[in-house]
């Protein structure tokens, strides 16, 4: 009687919220038509103002978010992001350069408050901005505290603002990785590792309790190269030399915005001021409320929208898997669906295919490498790399015509790796369980967790992983025109930053999205085309009634454990991974 009950009210409960949530989504879908009608209404009477605001509060993302019409009902999970949504580079690519074209545009105001973003992607968006103050324009930005990617950024504004009582960070990059060989041996995990390269360090963190010398050197260069290419630029544009900028970050000189003005901004002004120089640089009255027009609202009209010529652009972006994937994971069959969709499509002229990824399953990758290797004899297949192409990343890049890099996009890791973790002193010494097993054959149960594997066992296992190696060289051998040996020089799983990529034969060319579908563009002779994005996104009501868990389960981790929750994330990333990896050593997070 009682588990009747039980199951009754258990079933009462969940329609009762079933129909909450259907009259939510009634009502928010109502509201948002209206909303949609109204601001259709108060567009027409609208004009664009000569100044375009972008405000960077949120995540950088290669691809724009499809609208969701259900965006308010997030607030149902109460540990859902409240902060910035997320920012398409897509997108903001298109406006900024539409905005350089258009005449009626005079300035962009950045205003920046919390931007995550990787350095390659704000290369290219840095790169779009001053091609747009090239033409004559201005760029004012402002921020209450500068991180230093954020003003990396801003620094290529005609006019960077300060609040005076804000801050400003200046102090270098660094890199942290969380290592868990301690941790394993106290709770008697045997982490058996299987890997070929010696930079192929995605191991390490399960072996060693600090990174071994060829990780450190690897490591150091990358993030060197990093600094120097933004040194470099923060020079020229802010007319500062880079023993200035050093000395700067060593000495810890930015302890104030007096201090700041001194070297890094034109003025410590309120926002209320900023705005005011922005209404006396564009003969705006200073009592008129409306000075700009918001980037979001921008929307130019495209002329060439219905050409039959198009240049498909193809995003891949997350680690990679066996399936469909999603648009955060590069699934194989999605992707390789997307490329073939593409070859197959007369109207599509060329391809771009933008890689944004740590790597992931060496299988799947080879199942996207088929796909651009068939895609690449049918019409130009170009590679534009984001902050991250590396280990699978670089694979399924590297039978392209041709590779754009960004100087500090993160790439190579040619290296390959298996792991097998013995949780049999856990379960007997910790947790009084035992195990035992029945087998057919002597090597039955070769890769159960509860046993360690047998020296036979452990040389089959190692042949496979130099079977893969072997073949991934081989890859990379055809696609860049070099000799085995010479990728095996290159390669060992070492990462590389794009600038010393291009030196060493991994990437063609520095540049980013834009300049990869320009030169695709010419490589067909177009001068004027459509841009295909593919694959189809998720639909956005799909997507958002399926992120419940994963958001909750990330919120939690983010409320007790801070900034370092994504080393847990790593760590369950890693221990999950099936099969052979071809995956960057660590998620880097470069601070």
């Amino acid at each position: 009687m009682k588990q009747f009950f039980g199951a009754f009210l258990g079933s009462i409960l969940g329609i009762v919220i079933s129909t909450i949530v259907a009259v939510l989504i009634i009502a928010t879908v109502i509201k948002s038509s209206f909303n949609s009608l109204k601001t259709e209404s108060e567009d027409e009477k609208s004009t664009v103002s000569a100044i375009i605001k972008i405000e960077f509060n949120g995540e950088l993302v290669d691809r724009e978010e499809p609208e969701n019409p259900l965006k308010e009902l997030k607030n149902i999970n109460p540990l859902s992001s409240k902060d910035g949504d997320k920012i398409g580079l897509n997108s903001l690519l298109k406006k900024i350069n539409a905005a350089t074209a258009d005449d009626k545009i005079k300035g962009l105001y950045l205003e920046f408050k919390d931007l995550k973003a990787g350095f390659a992607d704000i290369e290219t968006l840095r790169k779009s901005l001053k091609d747009f103050k090239s033409k004559g324009k201005f760029i004012y930005a402002y921020s209450e505290l500068y991180g230093q990617k954020e003003y990396y950024l801003a620094s290529v504004a005609s006019k960077v603002f300060l609040n005076p009582q804000g801050d400003m960070q200046w102090k270098g990059l660094s890199m942290n990785l969380m290592f868990y060989k301690n941790l394993f041996e106290k709770l008697g995990v045997e982490m058996q590792v299987f890997r070929h390269g010696k930079f192929k360090s995605a191991v390490e963190p399960f072996i060693l309790d600090k990174m071994s010398e060829s990780n450190r050197k690897q490591s150091e260069a990358f993030l060197g190269t990093i600094w120097n290419s933004m040194l470099s630029n923060i020079a020229i544009d802010r007319k500062l030399s880079i023993e200035t900028l050093n000395s700067l970050a060593n000495n810890l000189e930015i302890s104030n915005p007096e201090v700041a003005k001194k070297y890094f901004v034109d003025a410590l002004l309120y926002e209320d001021e900023v705005i005011l120089e922005l209404k006396n640089k564009t003969g705006i009255k200073a009592t008129e409320k409306k000075y700009y027009t918001s980037i979001n609202d921008y929307n130019p009209k495209n002329k060439i929208e219905n050409s039959k010529n198009k240049i498909a652009v193809i995003y891949a972006e997350g680690s990679i898997e066996s399936g469909e994937g999603s648009d955060e994971v590069i699934g194989s069959a999605r992707i390789a669906q997307a490329i073939k969709d593409a070859r197959n499509n007369k109207n599509i002229k060329a391809i771009v295919f933008r890689v944004n990824s740590p790597g992931g399953s060496a299988l799947a990758s080879d199942v996207i490498w088929r796909e651009v290797v068939l895609a690449k004899k049918e019409k130009p297949f170009i590679v534009s790399m984001g902050n991250l192409a590396a280990s699978g990343g670089y694979y399924i890049s590297c039978a392209a015509d041709r590779i754009f890099a960004e100087p500090n996009t993160i790439t190579g890791s040619i290296g390959v790796f298996g792991m097998i973790p013995n949780l049999q002193k856990v379960f007997n010494d910790k947790l009084g369980i035992t195990m035992d097993t029945i087998n057919t054959n002597l090597h039955s149960d070769m890769g159960n967790t509860f046993r360690k594997v047998s020296e036979v066992e452990y040389t089959f296992i190692q042949k496979s992983v130099e079977k893969v190696y072997d073949t991934f060289t081989k890859r990379v051998a055809e696609g860049r025109k070099m000799t085995q040996a010479q990728v095996d020089s290159i390669g060992q799983g070492r990462v590389w930053a794009g600038a010393d990529a291009l030196k060493i034969g991994l990437v063609d060319e520095l540049g980013g999205i834009n300049e990869a579908v320009l030169y695709a563009a010419k490589k067909v002779n177009l001068n004027e085309y459509k841009i295909t994005e593919l694959p189809k996104q998720t639909n956005p009501l799909d997507k958002w009634l399926g992120k419940f868990e994963k958001e909750s389960e990330s919120k939690l981790l983010t409320k007790y454990f801070g900034n370092s929750a994504y080393f847990f994330e790593q760590l369950k990333n890693i221990i999950g991974a099936k099969g052979i990896q071809a995956r960057i050593p660590f998620e880097v997070i470069i601070n």
